[in-house]
């Protein structure tokens, strides 16, 4: 029996594991995904560890389902070790500090969080592109940004900087997207009191009267894993699935499944947002396609290396309530399609959804509702309409203006925004923090409010969402909640876990 399961190898999860790995605790990680062993031994596939555009090959294949009047969005997430961090643009950011302190919750103000995000800064290995760095078409966004009178600056990691423009500061090292799994889990992953069960997917969590059961099918056999308490850390659609598939949560989804109600705690799965974006673009004309063609086959250029920071009008508080992004890759992929795209996104997102499992099945993906610019008094898509208004402005600009295709500017209206919506691969908040359960599904330590052995330590916990990119802050969540709980396991063997450190079992990998 170990002392915590953490269930998902992912920026929150991992994080976690190798703090309590780090204190002695007894761990057992489960990944729904594949492990493919430390950096070091090279058996890690070439998309995932190339920084320079998205990977999509280990993907949970979440999606909407129909929508009317558009095409159904798609939800990537990343089934491997890493999580997400092992997908995405490796854009590091960390909002503001407004974020923070707004959330209300002692011990998640800023200036309690600021160690942590130096540390993660540090271990995530961040740092920013340099100028001479700057691919063709990311050196022209900067000098027309500059001649449309935005502040030049690379700080994206500062808590108290506002609007600006310029290079991104990514966890890229040496061209390879630095992950969790790199930055955490390979210094932890030969102790003892480690357990890696990977392609494992959970199904339910039991609490027992001597602590948690987890009920797991790995490559198709069923598994059971035992602790004094778990850490759910499956993502923003995994966790509330596996809370709900286990009883915990709205009673009219969990009836309609014949699922008996263990927690009554309606709030799962609801508080859902994400960034909603849009886009202007353009085609690339013939000398920047060249150029682009040429960089790409002399060394390292990636579809992001840029990224604005706007005040749109409806911002109330007078900080950045819009990214302003251009992308452009030396050829097609499923991000750019080809074109050079200046992606515009609210980052202050009121529109709220939900995620609701359809089968007490757990191969089955929940119903995701975002409800994307959904708000009735229209904040959403009237900050980003203004976003598009800063994005034509810049394309407008001479350096970008003389090799793009001149196309008549996009369609502003309500029902285009709706039609063209996309989001910003950043869903958080569907078992939000908070004191008081009758507006949270955990409480400030991440413990699940009416059972403390179920603890939630990923972007699910955010109440609401920072005005950042979501990996570097899902990783201080994960930061945040280890340190609370290490604190917790430390105070007595005897007293947390019922038993002396010599009664725990061996670790490896099972």
């Amino acid at each position: 029996m170990a002392d915590v399961i953490v269930i998902g190898g992912g920026s929150g999860g991992i994080p976690v594991v190798a703090r309590l790995v780090e204190s002695g605790a007894e761990v057992v990680l489960i990944e729904a995904g594949p492990d493919y062993g430390a950096l070091a031994e090279g058996r890690w596939p070439g998309e995932i560890l190339d920084a320079a555009a998205l990977a999509t090959s280990h993907d949970w294949d979440y999606t909407s389902g129909p929508v009317t009047g558009r095409e159904p969005w798609t939800f990537e997430r990343a089934r491997i070790m890493g999580g997400c961090s092992s997908h995405n643009g490796a854009i590091a950011a960390v909002g503001h500090h407004l974020d923070y302190d707004s959330w209300g919750l002692p011990g998640w103000e800023t200036e309690t969080l600021r160690p942590l995000f130096d540390r993660v800064l540090d271990i995530m290995r961040v740092r920013a592109y340099e100028q001479d760095e700057a691919g063709p078409f990311h050196s022209r966004c900067l000098e027309a940004a500059a001649s449309a009178g935005w502040r030049i600056a690379s700080d994206l990691c500062d808590l108290d900087a506002n609007h600006s423009f310029g290079l991104e500061t990514v966890n890229v090292f040496e061209g390879t997207r630095w992950n969790t799994a790199f930055a955490y889990l390979d210094p932890v992953r030969d102790r003892q009191n480690l357990t890696i069960a990977d392609e494992c997917l959970v199904d339910r969590i039991e609490t027992t009267r001597h602590g948690v059961t987890v009920h797991a099918l790995r490559r198709g056999r069923a598994h059971t894993f035992d602790a004094d308490r778990v850490v759910l850390a499956a993502g923003v659609y995994g966790t509330p699935s596996i809370l709900q598939r286990s009883g915990i949560g709205d009673p009219v989804v969990l009836g309609s499944l014949g699922i008996a109600v263990s927690i009554d705690a309606p709030l799962v799965g609801t508080n859902l947002h994400d960034h909603p974006m849009v886009n202007a673009s353009r085609d690339l004309g013939e000398d920047l396609a060249r150029w682009m063609q040429d960089a790409a086959a002399s060394g390292f250029v990636p579809e992001e290396q840029t990224l604005g920071k706007a005040v749109s009008r409806h911002a109330a508080d007078g900080v950045f309530d819009l990214h302003l992004f251009p992308v452009c890759g030396s050829t097609q992929t499923s991000l750019t399609n080809g074109r050079a795209l200046l992606e515009v996104a609210c980052m202050t997102p009121r529109s709220r959804g939900t995620v609701k499992i359809t089968s007490v099945d757990p191969g089955v993906a929940p119903a995701i509702d975002h409800g994307y610019l959904s708000d009735p008094d229209g904040h959403d898509i009237g900050v980003l309409r203004h976003g598009l208004e800063l994005a034509e402005d810049l394309l407008a600009q001479p350096a970008l203006r003389s090799v793009l295709v001149d196309e008549p500017r996009r369609d502003l209206s309500d029902e285009a925004l709706r039609r063209d919506v996309q989001h910003y691969y950043h869903p958080v908040g569907t078992t939000p923090m908070g004191s008081d359960p009758s507006t949270s599904v955990c409480d400030r330590f991440g413990r699940l409010h009416g059972d403390h052995r179920i603890l939630v330590a990923d972007a699910s916990l955010m109440p609401q969402i920072p005005r950042a990119n979501t990996n570097i802050p899902t990783i201080v969540v994960g930061e945040r909640i280890a340190e609370l709980l290490v604190t917790q396991l430390n105070r007595s063997d005897e007293e947390i876990f019922g038993r002396s450190p010599h009664e725990r079992s061996e670790g490896g990998m099972i």
